[in-house]
């Protein structure tokens, strides 16, 4: 996903009272910082990919970078996915970087180890500063605090761990001060309580604490914008409305009907239906037959249907039948068998309408009418 551009409107940019966002790589947003991590800048990825795979228009989704005054007290970065509706620009993806904070303070409440181990191919060797309690010394002189104090040396960074030994080699003592402890204050430590020496450590596993990565969907807000995106009116009839789901959004991809009612058409209606549904497709059919044909494209129109195959008085002649797309309203001919074929395809996206004009009768739509009018 490096190589995909996506609209960032920083907090910088917030805090400018800048609202166009900036478009760049996430490659590049990585790079220079302005998206925290590589995981975090996939997982955004994935989310850009999601949303605009199912139909929300690019033009209107961005990026927007939490401020730090609205940041999750958890969270190192965190981003949502706004989509632009008539309502503004509404938040309808969370992805946050949690880090490894949950996993952290369960670990510090539990007393125990959540951590991943990792199988290492090759054995890690490496030198370590070691504390060593004298324990006859350690424990009586230091009673109470003898625990928190060794946990405190052990947790120290290994250049302030080295001041200590230093200070034990060159004193003969140190001082450690514990703070948020249930013994807190200082407490002087003598070279014959303890010795901090390198140790050669040898590692065939890797353990670290994994960083969690939260995606948050709003999957009602996601389908309202996608139904304000995907809906429009007809040029030539503002009451003839469309929804443009895509294929893979569309309840039903194809719609079955008859030109009439004639009874010579049941029986293809049920076999097309099955045979559709055989191959994945899920279809309708809608053989009322006392609504004209063209009110019947029209309603499934306006329920997203993208394809809708008719049975006409051809059909009864030679076994061919029409397809109708949705967007377009142009319609080709074909035997029955290539058309649910041609469906199937059109559905799983392994060919597009344009290969399907190309390849098949396009048919005039004007006798259609005329078809309409000797069945009444």
């Amino acid at each position: 996903v490096a190589d995909i551009k996506l609209p960032l409107l920083t907090g910088s940019m917030q805090l400018a009272e800048e609202t166009v966002p900036a478009v760049m790589t996430i490659g590049d947003a990585v790079s220079q910082c302005v998206i925290d991590n590589k995981t975090l800048g996939y997982f955004m990825g994935r989310i850009y990919l999601f949303l605009t795979a199912i139909g929300i228009k690019t033009d209107l989704l961005r990026f927007r970078q939490h401020m730090r005054n609205e940041m999750a007290h958890y969270a190192c970065d965190c981003w949502d996915a706004e989509i632009y509706t008539s309502y503004g620009w509404i938040e309808c993806v969370g992805c946050a970087d949690r880090s490894a904070y949950d996993l952290r303070v369960h670990s510090a409440s539990t007393k125990k180890k959540l951590c991943v181990r990792e199988h290492l191919a090759e054995p890690l060797v490496y030198e370590k500063l070691v504390c060593e309690p004298n324990n006859k010394l350690f424990g009586p002189k230091l009673k109470r605090a003898a625990k928190p104090v060794q946990e405190y040396l052990e947790s120290l960074p290994v250049e302030e761990l080295a001041e200590v030994k230093a200070a034990l080699a060159k004193d003969g003592k140190a001082t450690v001060t514990l703070t948020g402890t249930a013994v807190d204050g200082d407490y002087e430590i003598t070279s014959d309580m303890l010795t901090i020496e390198y140790q050669t450590k040898i590692e065939n596993t890797r353990e670290y604490t994994p960083n969690v990565i939260e995606p948050s969907f709003g999957i009602g807000r996601i389908l309202y914008a996608l139904i304000e995106h995907s809906y429009s009116v007809r040029a030539e009839d503002e009451q003839r409305g469309v929804l443009s789901f895509n294929t893979q959004m569309s309840p039903f991809k194809c719609l079955i009907l008859p030109i009439s009612g004639n009874p010579s058409f049941k029986p293809f209606l049920q076999n097309t239906a099955r045979s559709l549904r055989n191959v994945g497709v899920p279809a309708r059919i809608d053989d009322a037959a006392s609504v004209s044909i063209g009110r019947r494209y029209s309603r499934n129109d306006e329920l997203g249907t993208p394809f809708a195959i008719t049975f006409d008085f051809m059909t009864l002649k030679d076994n061919t039948v029409t397809l109708r797309e949705r967007d377009s309203t142009k319609q080709v001919r074909g035997s029955l068998e290539d058309i649910v074929e041609l469906v199937k395809n059109l559905v799983s996206g392994s060919v597009t309408w344009d290969d399907a004009l190309a390849k098949f009768e396009l048919v005039d739509t004007t006798s259609e009418a005329d078809a309409e009018s000797a069945t009444e």
